[in-house]
C-alpha cells in the first residue's frame, strides 16, 4: 500500500475513495477474516467501526481511514 500524506488533500480524497468503495458486507468479510487470524482486538474493533461508517468516510479522521486501509491491505496480502 502506498504511503499517504495525511496533510495532502489529494491523498485524503484517494483514501476516502478507497474506503467508500467497500460495502458493509465487505467489511463483515474482513472482520470474520481478522477474527480467524487473530490480528488483535484493536484492529478488529476498528474494522467494526469501519463497517458502521461504510460509504460515509467523511465522518472518520484521516488517521482512522489510513489505519483501516492498512489493516485491509495486511489481510489481503496474507490471503494471497
Amino acid at each position: 500500500m502506498p504511503e499517504y500524506d495525511l496533510q495532502d488533500p489529494t491523498d485524503l480524497d484517494i483514501m476516502r475513495g478507497q474506503f467508500d468503495m467497500h460495502t458493509s458486507d465487505d467489511w463483515q468479510e474482513y472482520i470474520e477474516l481478522a477474527e480467524e487470524r487473530g490480528i488483535g482486538y484493536k484492529n478488529i474493533k476498528i474494522l467494526k467501526s469501519a463497517q458502521r461508517k461504510a460509504g460515509i468516510s467523511k465522518y472518520l479522521s484521516p488517521k482512522v481511514i489510513n489505519w483501516v486501509l492498512n489493516v485491509v491491505e495486511k489481510l489481503d496480502s496474507e490471503e494471497e
